[in-house]
């Protein structure tokens, strides 16, 4: 078991966000969270990654109880973000904001660049160019190399598709496809059901806090209830 969350309670001030929330990603897994807006999910990314504390319940990662441990430690041990909306240094070039992604390592950067370059051959020609000037989809291209710089062992994905092109999103999710078939574990936050269910081995569904459905990404496909809120289909 790489992650794993025991009965987790999140709460923002006095509002209960996370209602005992249990979760599971095994070593090499492509697990996809699904929800709607206000259902939890990134504040259950900002809980794996120890932006916020839980209040009751426990992190697991590596084997380690990392509910109380700061963010760096969490990344120091192999957890990686491509956080919504990407979130790059847009006064900084494609290769600098690549570098950003192994600032807790830097005897990985050279061979963290290689890697990127080869996964983004396109990136390798704009490494000099400015990420602001970037399309959208060549931006979420550089907030992925860069989760990958340190050669995490899991990379949690919020949202990817958000905000791109509809023609660039299936290239994304293919992406992400890829990257996990690299032996990358991957945790992946989306509102795209139909593609994230077609790519992932394990699913999720969170709604307001707690998790009401839960199993092998297929079988979730075909779930009535999936069906209907998420799939579009009668």
């Amino acid at each position: 078991m790489l992650l794993r969350l025991e009965n987790v309670n999140t709460y923002y001030g006095q509002i209960h966000i996370l209602q005992g929330v249990s979760m599971e990603v095994h070593e090499g897994e492509l697990v996809c969270l699904l929800g709607g807006n206000a259902s939890g999910k990134s504040t259950t990314l900002k809980t794996i990654l120890g932006i916020v504390r839980p209040r009751s319940g426990r992190v697991i990662f590596a084997d380690d109880d990392v509910t109380n441990r700061p963010t760096n430690y969490r990344i120091s041990k192999g957890m990686a973000i491509v956080p919504e909306n990407r979130r790059l240094f847009a006064p900084m070039t494609v290769q600098e904001n690549l570098e950003m992604g192994a600032y807790l390592n830097h005897s990985e950067a050279r061979d963290g660049l290689d890697r990127a370059y080869e996964l983004f051959p396109l990136l390798k020609e704009r490494r000099r160019q400015l990420a602001g000037t970037l399309s959208g989809g060549e931006q979420q291209m550089v907030a992925i190399g860069r989760a990958l710089m340190a050669r995490p062992s899991i990379v949690l994905l919020d949202e990817p598709s958000l905000g791109l092109a509809p023609m660039l999103v299936k290239e994304i999710f293919t992406l992400i496809q890829d990257i996990n078939h690299r032996a990358v574990t991957v945790l992946l936050v989306e509102q795209n059901a139909r593609q994230a269910l077609r790519i992932a081995n394990q699913a999720y569904v969170l709604e307001k806090g707690r998790v009401t459905l839960a199993g092998p990404a297929e079988r979730l496909m075909r779930d009535p209830h999936v069906v209907e809120a998420y799939l579009g289909e009668a």
